[in-house]
């Protein structure tokens, strides 16, 4: 894994890409509120063992990038930060974007608006969320709950312990930011033609499944699919079943870029 800063809207981002000299598709992960990259780096892996190279940038705010913490309060620039991580890759490969969490919302919203090869989205905050009411009624909001993430408990510990992770309250002004946001997704165009996957837990209590399935049901077009797993939570990559979670993302892929 390579570390490297690139210039983002709002300062440098962090960089990091997984090498893969034998690649034939570019992946580019984009991470959920609150975290950063460097929690990815088992699909990473797992990803350059399918042929991938891979690529993620923290967003700004978060991880190692620059800007005030955990405060998104423009996802236009975090849609232009994305094009800057795609860039970093010097890659002409068939692209595949791979979102969780709010940064499924991103990666819809990117694919809208720029060719990609295929589209995979892990628990992606889309359609009506209901915690942008309960987070917005709250004065100061409430810190994420590690048991929430995933079954394994040492997930929700290391999750914790980990200090580029923001541990506090949700922004006031990166809820509004992701409300706009949500309302550009919903009523944006579908994805068509767009190779998609879809993977949520069924037991997700931070983005619940029904919640996200208004969303997916404005987007969906020919060639979308989805993966609803028994009882895992809202971190599926992190899951105890999440083998079978980057097998699934492994095949799809390679599937429908006609990979072998």
């Amino acid at each position: 894994m390579i570390e490297s800063n690139v210039p983002g809207h709002a300062g440098e981002l962090a960089v990091r890409t997984w090498p893969n000299l034998d690649a034939d598709w570019l992946a580019v992960l984009v991470h959920g509120y609150g975290e950063h990259s460097g929690r990815y780096a088992h699909v990473a892996e797992a990803l350059v063992g399918a042929g991938a190279l891979v690529v993620a940038a923290d967003l700004v705010g978060h991880g190692g990038s620059e800007g005030e913490r955990a405060l998104i309060d423009d996802y236009d620039g975090v849609l232009a930060d994305v094009a800057a991580a795609v860039s970093s890759a010097a890659s002409d490969l068939p692209t595949v974007l791979v979102g969780h969490g709010e940064g499924g919302l991103v990666a819809a919203r990117y694919a809208q608006s720029n060719p990609l090869a295929a589209l995979v989205l892990s628990a992606p905050v889309l359609g009506t969320w209901e915690g942008l009411d309960r987070l917005g009624s709250e004065d100061e909001g409430t810190p994420l709950d590690p048991d929430l993430l995933s079954r394994d408990p040492e997930v929700g510990k290391r999750y914790a312990a980990d200090p580029l992770v923001w541990h506090g309250p949700y922004k006031r002004e990166s809820l509004q930011a992701l409300e706009r946001a949500l309302d550009e997704v919903n009523y944006g165009p579908a994805l068509e033609h767009l190779p998609t996957l879809w993977l949520h837990g069924d037991a997700d209590e931070l983005v619940p499944a029904a919640d996200t399935r208004t969303g997916t049901d404005r987007l969906r077009g020919l060639l979308f699919e989805e993966r609803l797993y028994p009882g895992a939570r809202h971190e599926v990559f992190n899951e105890t079943n999440s083998d079978e979670v980057l097998a699934d993302v492994v095949a799809f892929v390679r599937r429908v870029l006609e990979l072998g």
